[in-house]
């Protein structure tokens, strides 16, 4: 078996937004231009058991939250601890590594690190050194916006390329040194990336119309909305990993109430939505996926300029796919879809950038390492969609296969849950910023998923596929003390936590938050009255109860303050807090706040326990690893 994988390069990707998605990939173009055959996989989609038949592995995996794995992974990773596992069990299996992590949390690369290190234990030869990715790098985009919706689409990954692109050439000569087949030509000699247009992973079938395929693409109640989203994001299996293993369910919009003042400069939102379809159990703290809904103008333009017919009924295959599923996805059958249903459901064509390696001159240049920062500054940078690139070069005509792999994939947009089942029962709250930027061009770009979220009328009834995942902030107990603090929509989680401690106090003892909370000024005082009203008499804010609320306005004066700043003034109620076994939990803009916020617990902890700062240091340290700080950051 391992003979008729030799010279094919296994890539496996894990990713929790899609950017390890994007980076598997790459590194799968970049080795087909060098001769050598790929096959890119989600982790997921993988049989873990037959990784000791394999020749060459590369493994690119995202961390999330506080060094945890996606959970696409999880399986896969859980498989791997058996301690059944022998030291010899992967032996003369050669693999690489490459993460994708966020500098602005203590556990950078925290997954790609234990990953590569469990390869080795197990017997595996690492071809180079791990690679680690960094979503701080100063190439990623740089607009400001103060947003809740994670727009995963527009996060390039042309922000890992400081990292990637030595790591790859590194990978390249070891994979020539080690086996020159790899690469017959060597690993410099690149193929015209044209000449591989010939070449796409997926088929597209055209099926006739029969009974069963008209049903499905003309269904248009909640379960024939169902059949429609699970068949059409089922054969995108490639590029959308995970999707069927987590339960759908439907939402309706009930309430949409804006939270800022006119003129504010900015548009953030309170949401209500209430299961339509049976209501799955979630806990604070957790995380809610929507899949957007595209403009039908905008799937109808697309489809036009395409020259596809959209009432076609297909199924979309993937090459080569078939050796790598687990058993239990390989005797499924793909019942067929209306090609529209499918662009709509799958194809992100008016937000997503398009990867644009495909006029011929300049998309040449663009593809050279030489138009590599030109391509950024056109592509990613001025975010052009899909359609407005096919504007800008008539000539190109796509067949619809090479559209199918092309096309960036529609993803799940990912919103911190801000209510409580236990105050709000099948009911699920959203606070959400309407994310709007203008280009270094002055071109207006939007939020696909915010924007859409922020125009529906509730009175219209429209259905919300949505997903629930753990978030990174676990649901506390009501006798742990909270430290709490969330400037802006990182304010999110924490109005569900409210929600709940009000409860449990009213049944029994609970223990004191103080919340720390940070915005420019009144006019984007998110839920002001909530919280003011918590700190009143018996709330969960008030002195009383050994509670507090401070705010930080960072425009309301001439001089800026931030959290830091107020959680400074509060030093020893901070350490009494921690001394009573309080939890500490930071939500927000992943810039520079975790960090600062992390640096003033040091300075508290370093004055009020008359420490050192190395010694402060590794007892907050201590603190995270005994399950008592927590982050959610988003960039």
């Amino acid at each position: 078996m391992r003979e008729e994988k030799r010279n094919k390069l296994l890539i496996l990707y894990a990713s929790q937004t899609g950017n390890a998605l994007d980076a598997a990939e790459r590194i799968g173009r970049e080795s087909e231009r060098r001769g050598c055959p790929v096959v890119v996989r989600p982790v997921d989609d993988y049989d873990a058991r037959c990784l000791p038949e394999e020749d060459t592995v590369i493994f690119v995996v995202s961390t999330t939250g506080q060094g945890d794995t996606p959970d696409s992974m999880k399986v896969f990773w859980r498989f791997l601890l058996q301690k059944s596992l022998s030291k010899q069990w992967l032996e003369g299996v050669r693999y690489a590594v490459f993460g994708l992590g966020d500098s602005g949390y203590q556990k950078f690369n925290f997954v790609a690190k234990k990953l590569d290190n469990r390869l080795l234990d197990l017997g595996a030869t690492a071809v180079v050194e791990r690679g680690l990715g960094d979503d701080q790098h100063p190439s990623g985009y740089d607009h400001d916006c103060d947003e809740k919706e994670i727009d995963y689409n527009f996060i390039s990954s042309h922000r890992y390329e400081g990292a990637l692109d030595p790591w790859m050439r590194s990978l390249w000569r070891r994979l020539h040194q080690i086996d020159p087949s790899f690469f017959p030509q060597g690993p410099d000699h690149v193929i015209e990336e044209m000449k591989l247009i010939d070449q796409p992973k997926v088929h597209i079938t055209y099926h006739s119309i029969d009974n069963a395929a008209s049903r499905l693409s003309n269904a248009s109640d909640l379960e024939g909305i169902r059949m429609q989203l699970e068949t059409a994001r089922s054969m995108s299996a490639g590029k959308l990993s995970n999707y069927n293993n987590k339960a759908v369910c439907f939402l309706k919009m009930i309430k949409n109430q804006p939270l800022t003042k006119s003129g504010s400069g900015k548009d953030v939102r309170h949401f209500e939505f209430e299961f339509v379809s049976a209501a799955i159990e979630y806990e604070v703290g957790d995380v809610l996926e929507i899949l957007p809904s595209q403009d039908p103008a905008a799937v109808d333009t697309f489809i036009q300029r395409c020259n596809l017919d959209p009432d076609a009924l297909i199924t979309v295959q993937h090459k080569e796919m078939k050796n790598y599923l687990p058993d239990i996805h390989k005797n499924t059958t793909e019942v067929p879809i209306k090609l529209r249903t499918f662009v709509e459901l799958t194809m992100d064509v008016a937000s997503a950038s398009p990867r644009p390696e495909h006029e011929k001159e300049r998309l040449q240049y663009f593809a050279s390492p030489e138009g590599r920062d030109d391509l950024y500054k056109y592509n990613q940078k001025e975010r052009r969609t899909v359609l407005e690139v096919l504007e800008d070069f008539p000539s190109v005509q796509m067949p619809i296969d090479w559209l199918v792999q092309l096309v960036p994939p529609l993803k799940t947009r990912a919103f911190s849950i801000s209510s409580s089942p236990l105050a709000h029962p099948n009911q699920v709250h959203l606070t959400v910023s309407v994310v709007s930027w203008t280009t270094p061009y002055k071109r207006k770009r939007t939020g696909l998923c915010s924007v859409w979220l922020a125009g529906l009328d509730p009175q219209q009834g429209i259905y919300i596929p949505a997903r629930f995942q753990k978030g990174s902030l676990p649901r506390p107990p009501p006798s742990v003390p909270l430290i709490l603090i969330g400037p802006g929509t990182g304010c999110a989680p924490f109005r569900g936590f409210v929600e709940e401690r009000a409860i449990q106090s009213s049944s029994g003892p609970a223990a004191p938050i103080i919340f720390f909370f940070g915005c420019r000024n009144e006019d984007d005082f998110l839920y002001r009255e909530l919280w003011l009203s918590h700190s009143l008499n018996d709330g969960v804010f008030s002195e009383a109860k050994g509670g507090g609320f401070y705010v930080a306005f960072s425009r309301k004066q001439p001089q800026k303050v931030y959290v830091q700043h107020k959680m400074l003034e509060q030093s020893q109620r901070i350490w009494n807090l921690l001394l009573s076994k309080a939890s500490i939990y930071v939500a927000g803009s992943a810039t520079k706040m975790p960090s600062d916020v992390w640096s003033t617990f040091e300075e508290i902890i370093s004055k009020e326990g008359e420490a050192s700062r190395d010694s402060a240091a590794n007892w907050l340290k201590a603190l995270q690893r005994a399950g008592r700080y927590h982050v959610e950051a988003w960039s």
